[in-house]
């Protein structure tokens, strides 16, 4: 068995490390596309230009709103044309896929700087792919990982909390995932085995989580940055791009992907639909009764959802829901390293009682 593990080029966190960007850009080249979603260009990028300067010729440029083909073609033109020796994304995941996307067509040097600690996608070689309209089309798996991976936790702290929210519901599922993978022998995201290394990092994302995420949770909608959130947005980035990537997916990814066949779903944030298919994922994998509370009742305190209604779905019809499963359920899909046997129905009665559960819990 050949195991495979992959890292990020250098790892960075903490307060105030935005400070800290033209020095580590510098080491990537001389000029720099950076690419920066909306709000990120208009409060941060101001700012951040004089320090940048240090780093050479940067020019910035608004992230169009979609990790989609035309956009990463377009970033990638961008570049090419101001011949960047690397881009930098500042902005969520959408934002940082499709700037990691355009280095790699071009084979530049790549640079993540999350605003938000909602989703694990900053540290991984993976590029998820979107229609126009917001609808799962395909993850490409990108040639490396990101050579810098710079993390403001002030920044994260002024985010919406709801954002940390979401990024711990997308950590949720990595142990679970990555412990499916190895039961099932299944492949990780590179097409190998994992290690004993992503294993235990997948297993310390979840009890992080599981331990300090209602206390940071607090401290971001405080707007404060304390060891506790330090601690969690760690787990949401690092650990838990490290676990998904090298330890491998599972079914809450899948049923994630299915959610976004129903538009009414896709408003809710990427963590939170993956949080869902966490509890999904229970019922489908037959976890013990005393494991199930444990996770239900770590969504509860994190304002997560646990039924259709939280979703954004309150009269969602079977048929739908079978539209889901079978999304869910598409060859090619993590669903099938699930050590269970896998269909359409199998998914369909998980959904319905992880949300049976769920309304129940609240009763």
């Amino acid at each position: 068995m050949i195991t495979t593990t992959l890292f990020p080029g250098r790892y960075v966190q903490g307060a105030d490390a935005l400070e800290r960007l033209g020095d580590e850009l510098a080491r990537l080249g001389d000029r720099h596309l950076l690419v920066a979603s909306p709000s990120p260009l208009e409060r941060l990028v101001p700012g951040l230009l004089p320090g940048l300067a240090r780093a050479g010729a940067v020019r910035a440029e608004r992230f169009g709103g979609e990790c989609t083909d035309a956009e990463i073609d377009r970033l990638a033109a961008l570049a090419r044309d101001f011949g960047a020796q690397s881009v930098c994304a500042l902005g969520g995941g959408k934002t940082l896929d499709a700037a990691k996307a355009a280095a790699a067509r071009l084979g530049l040097r790549a640079a993540a700087v999350p605003t938000i600690a909602s989703t694990d996608a900053p540290c991984s070689s993976v590029c998820v792919v979107y229609s126009e309209a917001g609808e799962f089309r395909r993850a490409d798996v990108l040639p490396r990982n990101p050579d810098l991976v710079l993390v403001d936790t002030a920044v994260i702290a002024r985010a919406p909390a709801r954002f940390l929210a979401s990024g711990m519901g997308d950590a949720l599922a990595t142990w679970f995932e990555a412990d499916s993978c190895r039961a099932g022998r299944g492949r990780n995201i590179p097409g190998g085995t994992g290690s004993m290394t992503a294993h235990a990092l997948s297993r310390l994302c979840y009890e992080t989580v599981r331990d300090w995420g209602p206390q940071a949770l607090t401290a971001c909608e405080a707007g404060v940055v304390t060891p506790a959130l330090e601690r969690v947005v760690e787990a949401n980035t690092l650990l838990s791009g490290l676990g998904f990537e090298s330890g491998g997916l599972g079914a809450a990814h899948s049923i994630h992907n299915g959610l976004t066949a129903l538009p009414a779903a896709r408003a809710r944030h990427h963590g939170e639909k993956v949080a869902f298919g966490v509890l999904a994922s229970l019922f489908l994998t037959d976890k013990p009764a005393a494991l199930m509370e444990e996770v239900y009742a770590l969504c509860a305190a994190l304002g997560l959802p646990t039924t259709f209604e939280a979703l954004g779905l309150p009269g969602v019809t079977r048929e739908e829901l079978e539209r889901v499963a079978r999304k869910a359920c598409e060859p090619g899909e993590s669903i099938h390293n699930e050590p269970v046997e896998i269909s359409p129905g199998a998914v369909l009665n998980a959904l319905l009682a992880a949300d049976a559960l769920g309304r129940a819990r609240k009763a």
